[in-house]
């Protein structure tokens, strides 16, 4: 019996999503075809159905997969001495993912999508949800050190941040020459003056 190799699998799945990424973003999730897919990734049908059951999954993985990359980098940034700093590069690396060629079509795309299809309508809450409890992580950490305003819940500040980021990408959606490393600038600036501590009255 022939045994998997992980990595190649691994490497194999991520390039059939990439290539898929590349079609959505392209044509929209409706008018992609499965052909389109294996035509982009160089498989055959049977290769892409080894992999995925359906075209709708082929999409799901696409945002299951970023899920995954968030939380890793969340995690990586809990752990980091200055959670303030750790939250700043968060947020300007997810933001930064707009410059990528396709990705606020494929986000555009996955709203579209959400509105018909109720199970992915809740895996993009579910997405959400987790980047705010991430975020949140950060926030709380950074007031527990006090290096940002004690006043400010570490939940309620995780969800405007997200929201920023937001943002961001409905910004990019409607100007296709935004300058966004002068965007993330403001960004950031944005929320170091959002999150800093406030400076007590005169006399205080």
């Amino acid at each position: 019996m022939r045994t998997v190799d992980p990595a190649k699998h691994a490497a194999k799945r991520a390039a059939i999503v990439g290539a898929a990424a590349g079609c959505f973003a392209e044509k929209g999730f409706e008018r992609t075809t499965t052909a389109d897919i294996c035509r982009a990734a160089g498989i055959s049908s049977g290769s892409l159905f080894h992999y995925f059951p359906s075209k709708r999954a082929v999409f799901t993985a696409i945002f299951t997969d970023d899920a995954a990359e968030t939380a890793e980098r969340l995690e990586t940034a809990a752990k980091a001495g200055d959670p303030v700093a750790a939250l700043l590069d968060v947020v300007e690396e997810l933001a930064g993912q707009i410059a990528q060629p396709g990705v606020v079509r494929i986000v555009l795309e996955a709203a579209a999508q959400a509105a018909r299809d109720d199970e992915f309508a809740q895996l993009i809450h579910r997405n959400d949800s987790a980047l705010r409890d991430g975020l949140a992580v950060l926030v709380g950490r950074a007031v527990d050190a006090g290096l940002i305003d004690p006043g400010v819940s570490p939940r309620a500040a995780a969800g405007w941040v997200a929201g920023l980021i937001d943002a961001m990408i409905s910004r990019a959606s409607l100007d296709p020459d935004l300058d966004l490393p002068a965007e993330q600038a403001i960004l950031r600036t944005i929320l170091i003056r959002f999150l800093r501590p406030v400076s007590p009255p005169d006399g205080a």
